[in-house]
């Protein structure tokens, strides 16, 4: 942090005077006073959660000096595990003296805090009426009642929403922040600021130092039966300074990534996942990026627009939201402000736009919060602008930061951090059961593996929009290591998936999307074991020599294929033991097949009826015959 010699020098000489005047400190140990004036320049330059601990050990060292006592309170309003104490030390101080400066507006942000509103109001109403406030105070002040009127309207009409904290398996004592996940929310990647990080802690100046804050560190965890556990540090992002991880692409592949150089600015680079690990990250190219902050992004469906926020000129005030276009070049250009429907002269910040493609979360902290950062909705216009603007409200809204909102494709669950009341620590991350209405966020999920003679593998994969003269809507490939792949759809048209994979024969899968009325998930498993142009050929050396298959409607019967040719091989040809075939998979129970191998999904050719299939594919007949027989004694009513 950069500091001018003559500002610093009439900034010591001041404090000293004043601490002198209103403290004890000629009788305190020199190490006391020189941690004393290390927070009060911490705290002039707005770096409160510095402050706060050498004010914390000061006031417990020295519990009547009533200055102490104030600071104390005043920087506790600036972390979320300390509002408690905020509220009751700025109480004490005022009881002992009501002419300190700005007091009541103090306590009106404690109260505010605390979740005490009418007290709140009280105390903020008290300040605004004297009669010698500046006009930047005054506008703080009003700020401030704005915020407490919000929140208590809010408090009153909540919404339904449930709030889960997910626990010291990710949270710890320390600061856990900004989620992302992959659209099926089985991926995780969130930002860590603590002990473990990798630049350790920095004071004021970016030295290494016992007070100061702790760099920023990007982590992943993957879901194991509906929990994430085990997050480990991205080792590739990591660097030592402020790596930050802000956004994933809609399939998951590539990871956006914050990272601040100490140039006093910080910019958006990317990296791309290989198996379970990102590589290093490049800067994103074009018109993103300036000598500006520009700190967070999002990145729509069909992978052809991002949302940032960003510092640069020509915005409304403090950070705003901004949208660019990707260019035949592939970097981002055509950037444009979305607009004072979206922004204001405060702060406006970590956008998100979910897979349905119209529907835009990003987190203000202006007249219409509740407190800090709150999290707020809009949807897309006809003309592509985001016109009318809606708080999502309490309780996923509090009086302190509520920031980095993300949305499932189904859009029953959202993932965000906040410092609320309860929490483990300084910051954690809440996953939030949204009770959006069931038709809110409309899009149809396809995922599934593609693999190769029983291997995953790395194939490319184009959607087409088939309702628009086959449009290509993206390209896209499955995950190198484990073939994994994902793609969300918008409804209101029709799509043709298409995977290709060296020399075997492309396969291709409609979806109608036209219709869509809810959010809904297919499984579609890709296997290329067919090469283009050939026909699978028998191993007649294995048939018996005067055996001819005739029309006989008898050998039609698998029983009797199965009897007789069971052990015929063929190059390419696979057998599955299919238990069932539904539009409506729901409706199908398998619990009696449990023990006969894994319950496999996927579409039928025309990608409208799911196949379901039970156990590993089979080399010959015999054996899948076996598994069928095995299937109906368990109670299959309709074998195949």
């Amino acid at each position: 942090m950069k500091r001018h010699l003559l500002t610093l020098f009439f900034l010591i000489v001041s404090f000293t005077y004043i601490s002198s005047q209103v403290t004890k400190t000629n009788k305190w140990r020199k190490t006391e006073r020189d941690s004393f004036e290390n927070a009060f320049l911490l705290y002039e330059d707005k770096l409160y959660k510095m402050a706060l601990p050498i004010y914390e050990v000061c006031n417990k060292n020295h519990p009547n000096e009533d200055f102490i006592m104030y600071m104390y309170g005043k920087t506790s309003l600036y972390r979320p595990d300390k509002h408690p104490d905020a509220l009751n030390f700025l109480t004490q101080a005022y009881d002992k003296n009501k002419k300190i400066l700005n007091i009541e507006l103090d306590l009106a942000k404690a109260n505010h805090l605390n979740y005490k509103f009418d007290e709140a109001l009280q105390f903020v109403n008290a300040y605004l009426a004297q009669k010698k406030l500046k006009p930047e105070e005054i506008e703080e002040a009003q700020l401030t009642k704005k915020y407490i009127e919000n929140a208590k309207r809010y408090h009153s009409a909540p919404t339904g929403a449930k709030i889960t904290n997910l626990g010291d398996s990710i949270n710890s004592t320390e600061e856990e922040y900004v989620p992302v996940i992959s659209t099926d929310e089985s991926m995780l990647v969130y930002t860590y600021a603590g002990v473990k990080s990798k630049g350790g802690r920095v004071n004021a100046f970016g030295e290494i130092s016992t007070i100061g804050v702790y760099m920023e560190d990007a982590y992943i965890t993957f879901k194991t039966n509906d929990v994430f556990r085990g997050p480990k540090p991205l080792e590739n992002i990591n660097t030592g300074i402020n790596d930050a991880a802000i956004s994933l692409s809609p399939e998951g592949n590539t990871l956006y990534v914050f990272r601040d150089n100490g140039d006093d600015h910080g910019d958006i680079y990317e990296s791309s996942l290989i198996g379970e690990d990102f590589t290093a990250p490049v800067k994103v190219k074009g018109e993103v990026n300036t000598f500006a902050w520009d700190g967070h992004c999002t990145v729509s469906a069909d992978g052809k627009v991002m949302y940032f926020s960003s510092e640069r000129v020509g915005g409304f005030g403090g950070k705003d939201i901004w949208r660019a276009t990707l260019k035949a070049d592939s970097t981002w250009g055509n950037v444009v402000n979305l607009g004072d429907s979206i922004n204001s002269k405060y702060d406006e910040d970590a956008p998100f736009i979910h897979p349905d493609g119209l529907t835009l979360f990003y987190s203000s902290n202006g007249t219409r919060s509740s407190g800090g950062f709150d999290v707020f909705m809009t949807n897309m216009e006809m003309d592509s602008s985001f016109k009318h603007v809606e708080n999502v409200g309490y309780p996923i809204n509090s009086p302190d930061d509520d920031i980095y909102f993300v949305v499932a494709a189904n859009g029953t669950r959202g993932y965000y951090s906040s410092g609320k009341d309860g929490g483990l620590g300084l910051k954690d991350i809440y996953m939030v059961e949204t009770n959006f209405p069931s038709n809110k966020l409309k899009v149809y999920l396809v995922k599934g593996k593609v693999t190769s003679e029983g291997k995953p593998i790395e194939a490319g994969f184009v959607v087409e929009i088939t309702s628009l003269d086959n449009k290509i809507y993206r390209n896209a490939k499955s995950n190198t290591v484990n073939g994994n792949y994902l793609t969300t759809l918008p409804a209101g048209q029709k799509y043709k998936l298409k995977f290709s994979y060296k020399e075997f024969k492309d396969q291709e899968f409609e979806i109608d999307a036209s219709q869509l009325e809810k959010f809904t998930e297919k499984l579609l498993d890709i296997r290329f074991d067919i090469p283009k142009d050939t026909t699978p050929i028998v191993k007649v050396d294995s048939l018996p020599k005067d055996t001819f298959v005739t029309t006989n409607k008898k050998l039609t019967n698998i029983k009797n294929f199965a009897g007789k040719y069971g052990e015929v091989t063929s190059e390419g040809l696979e057998f599955k033991v299919q238990v069932a075939a539904f539009k409506y998979p729901k409706n199908y129970t398998y619990k009696h097949l449990k023990g006969l191998g894994d319950i496999a999904k996927t579409l039928d050719a025309n990608g409208k009826v799911t196949l379901i299939t039970v156990g590993p594919s089979f080399k010959t007949l015999r054996e899948a015959w076996d598994l069928n027989k095995k299937a109906v004694n368990a109670g299959q009513k309709t074998p195949l």
